[in-house]
């Protein structure tokens, strides 16, 4: 009788532990990680509206800054509505391998009290918010290919069909549970997502706009590099933001991809002045504020899986092949990208997303376990190729639609006045 009751008490206090284990197990709010997210949040958007606005702005003539600003602007508010409308429910919800569902459109079911499935630790406002802001700073990035010469009502339209149908999409493959997530793709921060899926849509509008009026004839010269400079620092700051942010905690793995972000980043601009000095001659700082984001871009997809060392090889590494992205690969694709687009971030995103499935062993100062590098990168390589069909595809019959029913370009006259007069009848500067 004794043993039976012993055995009956030990069953009570057992169960009793169970559920106050559970208890405490149970997810819930942590202060510090919400705030390091919201402040994540606000760092990405710093990148958007100022930072991608002004790194553009300086590099386009001076007729066509004011079109730049407006462009980037209006795609930051236009993304914004369709992303808290549908985009964040079709993005984050449900286990489709391509699409989400329509579950939280309107944001539907959220309350300043949800957590996030995601993050558990803060609410799922605050994660919403985070992801709508890389949609916004895409969005912005493949402005650069046909800039200075296409209608700004062509810009918009493409954009809210090219978010719906490309970066959604991707967005929900990659990070949403989708296939490529399933199949085990790393992409710390967007190297596919975000820079891949924009640059080709760049490139592909570089092609279906045309080249601009005086390209080949006479050399398109930037305004403002002064302007290009405070730009690429704007971005530079607010990538912290954006691959830190990414670990979703403050916790170690936010500190990884912060030293990460800055070490990759500067090792670029350091390879692409050098590199510049001995082919042209002389470092310039046009070349080494590209370098710069090149560096940005190449560690995106591996912020959270490298070390520092390997971010710094990457670095070094993007740095140079950038460089001749924009120079010798820009020459053969033969296309007007007017800014670049396509030779930083699209070669960058690429480089960035097979270096990862490398970097991310340990033996290599990664934090990857298991890895197989062979195997890994050829799940990289599938997913690089998956982004760039995906947008090429998405981005084609969007140009296609547009320029039938509403034309992309403006007219030769337009161009020649600039954009600034002929879409907003304002300027930028005082002539």
């Amino acid at each position: 009788m004794k043993r039976l009751n012993r055995l009956i008490i030990g069953l009570i206090v057992f169960c009793i532990s169970s559920l106050a284990f559970a208890e405490e197990a149970a997810p819930s709010l942590d202060s510090g990680d919400t705030a390091w997210l919201l402040t994540s949040t606000l760092l990405v958007l710093l990148m958007t509206a100022p930072g991608i606005g002004l790194f553009y702005g300086g590099l386009v003539r001076a007729k066509n800054m004011l079109s730049i600003l407006m462009q980037t602007f209006m795609a930051f508010s236009l993304v914004t509505v369709l992303w808290f409308l549908y985009g964040y429910s079709f993005a984050f919800t449900g286990d489709g391998p391509i699409i989400g569902t329509a579950e939280k459109v309107f944001m539907k079911g959220i309350s300043i009290d949800t957590l996030s499935t995601v993050l558990p630790t803060v609410p799922e406002y605050a994660w919403a918010a985070f992801q709508g802001s890389f949609a916004c700073i895409t969005a912005t990035l493949l402005i650069g290919g046909f800039a200075e010469r296409v209608k700004f009502g062509a810009v918009m339209a493409f954009i809210a069909i090219w978010f719906t149908l490309s970066y959604i999409p991707q967005a929900h493959m990659v990070w949403g549970g989708g296939f490529l997530q399933e199949d085990g793709a790393l992409d710390f921060a967007g190297g596919t997502v975000v820079h891949i899926n924009a640059a080709v849509a760049g490139l592909i509008g570089a092609y279906f706009v045309g080249r601009r009026k005086d390209f080949g004839r006479n050399t398109l010269r930037p305004h403002s590099l002064t302007l290009t400079m405070v730009g690429a620092s704007l971005l530079w700051i607010g990538w912290f933001g954006f691959n830190a942010g990414s670990a979703g905690a403050a916790n170690g793995l936010a500190g990884l991809a912060f030293v990460n972000t800055v070490c990759a980043a500067s090792a670029a601009a350091l390879s692409w002045a050098i590199a510049e000095t001995f082919t042209r001659g002389q470092p310039g700082m046009l070349g080494a504020a590209s370098g710069a984001v090149a560096g940005l871009v190449v560690i995106t997809p591996a912020a959270g899986f490298v070390g520092p060392v390997g971010a710094i090889f990457m670095g070094l590494m993007a740095g140079v092949v950038c460089l001749w992205g924009v120079t010798g690969l820009k020459r053969m694709l033969r296309a007007d990208d007017a800014l670049d687009s396509f030779g930083v971030h699209g070669v960058g995103g690429i480089v960035g997303a097979i270096l990862t499935g490398i970097f991310v062993n340990t033996a290599l100062g990664g934090q990857g376990t298991d890895f197989s590098m062979m195997e890994q990168v050829w799940i990289q390589f599938k997913s690089v190729v998956v982004s760039g069909v995906w947008s090429g595809v998405v981005s084609v019959a969007a140009y296609f639609i547009i320029d039938k029913v509403w034309g992309l370009r403006v007219t030769e006259e337009q161009e020649e006045e600039g954009l600034d007069k002929a879409s907003h009848g304002e300027s930028a500067y005082r002539y």
